[in-house]
This record gives C-alpha cells, sequence and structure tokens, in this order.
C-alpha cells in the first residue's frame, strides 16, 4: 500500500502549441459524443455499413457488420442536404489536448505527458510498439518503453480499442506497471499501449489520456479494467474519507504563467485553500453513474437573472470537452442578450462581435443540483473567428438529450468529483462573478 503522507497535486501544464479553433473543437465533440446537430452546418451524421462494430463514446468496439453513423462534411460549403458528402479528415478538427498533466509510469519512471479526461475511462499511452512509421511522427511526444520497466506485466488476451464517428482510432495491448500521479504510486495498474493509431491521434500534442470516468465505460475486452481512481481506491493509496480527485482549471491569464499558475488537480484531498479563496463552502449534488459519466441534475439556467426553464435536464462534467454544449433553446437566450450575436452556419456556431465590452456579456449559469454556478465573461469567447467575430464557449448540442458541461464551465468552478460518495460538488471560483472583458485574441 503507498505511504498516504503527503498531499497529491497535479499541477496542469497549458500546452503552448495548443492553437483555439472554435469549428474544430465543435466537430471534435460532434466525433467523440457522436450526436446529430440541430443546426445547419458542414458536418452532419449520415449512415453507413461497416464491419468495426458501434462507434461513439457510448459503445464499446466489436461486433458484426453493421449500419451505423459517421460523421460525414458537406462539399463546397453547402450547410444543409446530404449530396456530396465527403469524409471528415484529421484537419477537420481540434486535434491538440489544451491541458495535460505530467505522469510517471515504470521502473525507472517514465514521464508522460497525459490528456486527464473525466469523460473516459481508459488509461492509454503512445508506445514502442506503434509501428515505425508512425513512431517517426512523434516528435515532441515521450513514448512509453515497457522493454525499460522492470515492473511492466503483459496482460496476453486483453486488447483495446477507442473509435470515433470518422473511423477514427487507437488501439493496442494491455499491461500491468506501477503508476505515479503527483507523487502517489499506483501499483499493478491497467496501462494500455497503443500498437496502432490514426491520423486523429498521431497529431495530437500529448503523449495519451488518462480517463476519470467511471471504469463501467473503459474499452479493454474481454473484461474491463480498473481505472487509476478506482485502483487508488482498492489498494487504499487514499483514505476512505477522501476517495475523491478535484480539479481547479486555471484562466486564460493563467496560461501565461509557465505552471499554469491556479491550475492542478488534486488525488485523495480538497485544497481547502482554494475553498476558503472562494468564500463558500463547497455544493454537493448527487450523481447519476449509470452510464459511466459525472451526470448530474441541470434543471434550469439564468441570463441575467432570467430563469430559462430546463425541466428533467441532465448534465455532465466533463474535462475533456473544451466548449460547454447545451440545449438549443438555452444557446439562444444567452446569444440573444449578446449586442450583435448571431448563429454562422459556414462555422456551425453561435459567435458575437469581438468588441463586445463586458458589460455588454450577460451573466449566464448553469445549476448544479439545487445551486446556480456562473461562467467566466472570459470563457463566453472560445476563439477568434475572423471578421471581427469571436466563437462563443457556449454552443448546441444537437440531438443530445443531457448538456456537456466542459471547460467553459469548468473554469468559474473548483470542481469536486467525489468517487467514494457518488457525489459532485462545486465552489464558485471568485473570477467568474467579476466584471473581466475576455482576451482580445482567445487563440
Amino acid at each position: 500500500m503507498a505511504s498516504l503522507k503527503g498531499l497529491h497535486k497535479v499541477k496542469i501544464i497549458p500546452n503552448q502549441n495548443y492553437k483555439r479553433s472554435g469549428p474544430k473543437s465543435y466537430v471534435y465533440l460532434l466525433n467523440k459524443w457522436g450526436f446529430q446537430p440541430t443546426k445547419p452546418g458542414p458536418y452532419f451524421q449520415m449512415k453507413k455499413v461497416s464491419q468495426s462494430g458501434h462507434h461513439g463514446i457510448f459503445h464499446k468496439f466489436g461486433g458484426k457488420a453493421t449500419t451505423h453513423q459517421v460523421l460525414a462534411k458537406r462539399k463546397h460549403g453547402a450547410t444543409t442536404g446530404d449530396a456530396e458528402a465527403g469524409d471528415v479528415t484529421a484537419e477537420d478538427q481540434q486535434n491538440d489536448s489544451e491541458y495535460l498533466c505530467p505522469v510517471q509510469i515504470g521502473t525507472p519512471p517514465q514521464t508522460l505527458n497525459l490528456d486527464f479526461d473525466t469523460g473516459s475511462s481508459d488509461l492509454w499511452v503512445w508506445s514502442t510498439l506503434l509501428p515505425a512509421d508512425v513512431q517517426s511522427q512523434g516528435s515532441g511526444h515521450t513514448i512509453f518503453d515497457p522493454t525499460k520497466s522492470s515492473t511492466f506485466k503483459e496482460q496476453k488476451g486483453s486488447k483495446w480499442k477507442i473509435s470515433y464517428g470518422d473511423s477514427s482510432s487507437a488501439s493496442g495491448t494491455v499491461g500491468l506497471d506501477t503508476v505515479s500521479i503527483g507523487g502517489l504510486a499506483i501499483t499493478n495498474q491497467a496501462v494500455e499501449l497503443a500498437t496502432q493509431m490514426s491520423d486523429q491521434f498521431i497529431q495530437g500534442a500529448g503523449d495519451g489520456l488518462l480517463g476519470l470516468a467511471w471504469g463501467s465505460i473503459n474499452t479493454v475486452t474481454p473484461k474491463p479494467v480498473q481505472t487509476p481512481v478506482e485502483n487508488m481506491i482498492t489498494e487504499q493509496d487514499i483514505p476512505e474519507s477522501a476517495e475523491l480527485f478535484t480539479v481547479n482549471l486555471g484562466s486564460w491569464r493563467d496560461a501565461n504563467e509557465p505552471d499554469g499558475g491556479k491550475s492542478f488537480y488534486t488525488f485523495g484531498y480538497i485544497d481547502q485553500a482554494t475553498v476558503e479563496a472562494s468564500g463558500q463552502e463547497i455544493a454537493y449534488t448527487p450523481i447519476d453513474n449509470s452510464q459511466g459519466f459525472w451526470m448530474f441534475s441541470s434543471t434550469s439556467a439564468t441570463v441575467n437573472g432570467t430563469t430559462v426553464d430546463q425541466s428533467g435536464n441532465t448534465a455532465i462534467a466533463d474535462t475533456g470537452t473544451t466548449l460547454a454544449l447545451v440545449a438549443d433553446a438555452t444557446c439562444e437566450a444567452i446569444y440573444n442578450a449578446i449586442p450583435g450575436a448571431k448563429y454562422d452556419s459556414t462555422q456551425q456556431g453561435w459567435v458575437f462581435p469581438s468588441s463586445t465590452t463586458a458589460d455588454q456579456l450577460p451573466v449566464v449559469t448553469f445549476a448544479v443540483g439545487d445551486n446556480q454556478f456562473a461562467v467566466q465573461k472570459e470563457d463566453l469567447g472560445f476563439a477568434d473567428a475572423g471578421n471581427g467575430m469571436v466563437y462563443g464557449g457556449i454552443q448546441s448540442r444537437g440531438s443530445m438529450t443531457f448538456d456537456i458541461l466542459g471547460d467553459t464551465f469548468l473554469k468559474g468552478i473548483y470542481a469536486i468529483f467525489d468517487q467514494g460518495n457518488t457525489r459532485f460538488g462545486a465552489v464558485q471560483r471568485q473570477e467568474a462573478t467579476q466584471n473581466t472583458a475576455p482576451p482580445p485574441s482567445t487563440s
């Protein structure tokens, strides 16, 4: 059992090469979540016969020949109709992660920078089992070499595969090794080694992904494996009274600091200084983990104090989603409150004038259980959209029946993912209530 001495905090490192693009981020989310857009634009889901089984984050890989939906792109700038649909390429979507965290794997430890994702449950990494031509494209990546770890144990017969709606995928084999997160060593942790990656993953900035959702959606076959947090709990690496992790995503100002400033994860404890700085108590709400996600009730939103009813609505907290995806009616209420805002079908998203001042931006809140939490005004604008416009940080969830509250929302709170008590907690960051203008350039 690992020592409980010390505090297990992981600093979040802003990816200095990350260049924000609204449409590309939205296309990535169309792939990740597999929803059908309800607003016009060049990208849509279409039916296709394939041997590769079901796609989308809700389905594990496998099965026989079937008809399933894939993401397609309308040609010649068309925003409606299915005619002349082409494939979605890696260039169409955002491949880089905005935030990365250092993780040590093996003995002696090899440090990889991973994308921590509360919307998935696989820990997978670049590995020396990848083809040579793929490894040669990995300039700037740390590639894990299992032969250089004395504690690595191959799990024969176990395989994994992550695939998205455009048929992009990463897959490989599985082994057990020591994984250290913030100084906390987890022994016999399943590590998924990539033996194949499509361009979408090759072009990414990080060295892999560490999933923090519930293990029920882990893709390892024939039997899912425990996530790092589940292993921490099983091995009693963290105290029974604090079977949780927390995340504090810094604002755009912090990205100028080498270590991301206030951005961090903690495992096994709550950073009380951050809670005290908010001047509030943590507000908890039960979560429904039946689909493997951190899902909670979110039955209303407000725009400048006016309630937008979302009766029966739920939302998930997802650090692997850059934007916030909400119902069309909620989007309309938000952007109707911003002078000059409009829906741009060519970019498949809501935009507003880059000259908009903080005073002109609305105060937008979303319910987490019985409490409302505000989006920082600086995060209402996500990226430069050209022509004097900004791509909004809140966009349409399309055909999905629940909201995805990604980084746009999470930057406004200190979030507590309490696995032991099956609940989600939040306190408002002070910056979220301040009247600060968005950055002049979000690229």
